[in-house]
């Protein structure tokens, strides 16, 4: 194969994102208007939470001065440690807990949220150190956190969640809304 067919042929392979995970997306979080998360669900069941690109953070080009998995005085996400084939020691989370609050250079804080029930496996430490990864590879290496459902549950986790036309509606609709003028 030629140099230019094998280019061309890798420009066009699909990312192990766009292989193996379904994309869904909680809109809005908590009525906080463009807080939008992303959950990357893989054909296991394991959930990835992750800042959708059309959250504040991406979007309006903020600089992150510090990200706290400290939930309150009592919970810590870091503190999460899991073993076993069942999980045991993990944090069960409902589709409302905070997973971490990030606070920008500009003093805004943003509380990022589980999305989904089920049993917290990892949160990225990565980000404490490097949070720039957050704005630079949102869905890989930046992602927030790791929550395997209940078995019965994984197929009913997405119903309140949106497949990604029915977000890229909402979005569509968001912006003819943001652009028409008071």
């Amino acid at each position: 194969m030629d140099k230019t067919k094998q280019e061309n042929s890798l420009e066009k392979a699909p990312s192990v994102i766009e292989r193996y995970y379904t994309r869904w997306y909680r809109v809005d979080m908590k009525g906080k208007p463009c807080e939008d998360h992303c959950i990357l669900q893989h054909s296991n069941r394991i959930c990835v939470v992750t800042l959708a690109e059309t959250h504040p953070i991406l979007r309006n080009g903020h600089t992150i001065k510090s990200i706290n998995y400290q939930i309150s005085n009592g919970c810590s996400r870091l503190k999460n440690k899991v073993s076993g084939k069942s999980k045991r020691g993990a944090q069960f989370v409902t589709d409302f807990a905070p997973l971490c609050r990030i606070t920008c250079t500009d003093e805004t804080e943003y509380t990022i949220y589980s999305c989904i029930r089920g049993r917290l496996l990892e949160v990225n430490e990565n980000i404490l150190e490097t949070p720039a990864l957050l704005l630079e590879k949102p869905s890989t290496e930046g992602y927030i956190a790791v929550i395997l459902p209940k078995f019965e549950e994984s197929k009913s986790i997405t119903e309140n969640l949106l497949s990604r036309e029915e977000f890229e509606s909402v979005i569509s609709k968001r912006s003819v809304a943001q652009s028409e003028p008071s």
